[in-house]
């Protein structure tokens, strides 16, 4: 709340000692000064694309292989799907650069591709919906099989619509991490047109002086789109937390 209030405070009444918390009026000059000085409009479009994409790939990718662990039978399960939960465990600063040369002979540094790229599947979201496949009665799954269903079609036509509460809870973690994410971007992306939110704003404030009005403009425009996001999607978030038994 004092991050909204801020942002429409004069320069004068945020660096007055003691601090004022609240506003004389609704100065809206940090906001005017952001759009006319930085290119906030074009990159709040680039995050919404690839936060778009980063939801869309995860829901598609984690639901079949979670579903895939979960029910299908396969020479090395087992193994295949611990090797993907010990990724977990390996720190993002260490793939950096082997992730780096790989996008570079690719040809996508420097691109929205180098943004969404890494953000097309993860090792959470496929152990999230393979725990949620597990906990479903599979005589749902064998009396669509009756009536003449094959695996994909039970999987699509049975299956996702139970798992409506893991896809939403899903979509709200891989939106989260893909809007806020800066360190990759930072070190993917150099051309200004291209940034992420989080990447211009740390390169809007870098430089000039800090100008905390705009600031948190900036911070308030990058920040009400998740907001609005968990609250839309809260009471399934909700129910996958208690059907899976995962406790926050």
């Amino acid at each position: 709340m004092q991050m909204v209030l801020t942002s429409f405070m004069t320069a004068s009444e945020i660096n007055r000692f003691p601090p004022k918390f609240l506003p004389s009026g609704l100065h809206v000059d940090g906001y005017v000064t952001l759009l006319a000085e930085s290119h906030i409009v074009r990159w709040f479009a680039n995050t919404v694309l690839v936060s778009a994409i980063a939801v869309t790939a995860h829901l598609i990718l984690c639901s079949l292989a979670g579903y895939g662990f979960a029910r299908l039978k396969f020479a090395g399960r087992g193994v295949a799907f611990l090797a993907i939960i010990a990724t977990v465990m390996i720190p993002i600063q260490l793939l950096m650069i082997p992730t780096y040369l790989m996008f570079a002979r690719a040809g996508i540094v420097d691109t929205l591709a180098a943004a969404f790229v890494p953000w097309l599947a993860s090792a959470f979201g496929i152990f999230l919906m393979r725990q949620f496949f597990l906990g479903l009665p599979v005589e749902l799954e064998e009396a669509a099989r009756l009536d003449g269903c094959g695996t994909l079609r039970t999987f699509v036509s049975v299956v996702l619509p139970l798992a409506r509460p893991a896809l939403a809870t899903l979509a709200v973690f891989t939106l989260l991490s893909s809007w806020n994410d800066l360190l990759w971007p930072l070190v993917a992306i150099s051309d200004d047109s291209r940034f992420t939110l989080q990447v211009g704003l740390a390169s809007f404030q870098g430089t000039r002086r800090t100008e905390w009005s705009q600031l948190m403009a900036g911070n308030v425009i990058a920040t009400m789109p998740l907001i609005v996001a968990f609250l839309v999607a809260q009471k399934r978030f909700i129910a996958t937390m208690t059907f899976t038994g995962l406790k926050g």
